[in-house]
């Protein structure tokens, strides 16, 4: 789909994601789908709020998978 999106998780992050990266990626998505860069004024909320629901998505997704091999995030 978006080949800017990276992989979040570990062992291809070397360390945990950060808000910055979780939210950079959430953009990315939000953008791909929109198919907006930039949205026009009387659509920045929604895209703003899907930017925020999708990080919010991404942060729950992150903190809940248990990796092979690794331990579970507490």
């Amino acid at each position: 789909m978006c080949r800017s999106i990276k992989t979040l998780r570990p062992p291809v992050l070397p360390e945990e994601a950060t808000e910055d990266d979780i939210r950079a990626a959430a953009l990315q998505y939000v953008r791909k789908v929109s198919g907006f860069r930039a949205p026009a004024a009387h659509n920045r909320e929604v895209f703003d709020r899907a930017v925020d629901e999708i990080a919010e998505a991404t942060a729950r997704l992150l903190d809940g998978l248990e990796i092979r091999g690794g331990v579970k995030k507490v």
